[in-house]
């Protein structure tokens, strides 16, 4: 599957619904993100339940924003809604399939129950999907 240009009108749909998301963050100027594209790409064809998504951050400012993105590249990682992992940096191959490993192995019931369990100790009501 290709990857998926993301904006602020398909955002919540295509990283909001059901299953693993990885979004890359990038801008046409970043060296590292011209060198990480095609790992991405090239994984986004070995994996297909997994949706693999764009943000270009000069053309999605308030995406950007919204998720604090101060270096770029920066991956992200969600799952059934969830973030689950956000870290700057041009991952080499090896590294990013690595990486799709440990995300599928993660229990999200285990995670849900966290969350609940931290938004209690909070204060604040647990959010349904």
């Amino acid at each position: 599957m290709a990857t998926v240009e993301l904006s602020q009108e398909n955002f919540d749909t295509v990283v909001g619904g059901e299953g693993l998301v990885l979004v890359d963050f990038w801008a046409e100027w970043c060296g590292p993100c011209k060198m990480f594209g095609p790992v991405f790409e090239k994984s986004s064809e070995e994996h297909s339940d997994i949706k693999f998504a764009k943000v270009d951050t000069e053309a999605q400012v308030e995406l950007a924003q919204a998720f604090e993105i101060r270096s770029i590249p920066t991956l992200m990682a969600v799952r059934d809604g969830v973030v689950l992992y956000s870290q700057p940096g041009a991952l080499p191959g090896a590294a990013l399939e690595d990486l799709i490993k440990q995300l599928r192995a993660v229990d999200m019931e285990e995670v849900r129950a966290q969350i609940a369990a931290h938004e209690a100790e909070h204060g604040t009501e647990p959010h349904t999907h």
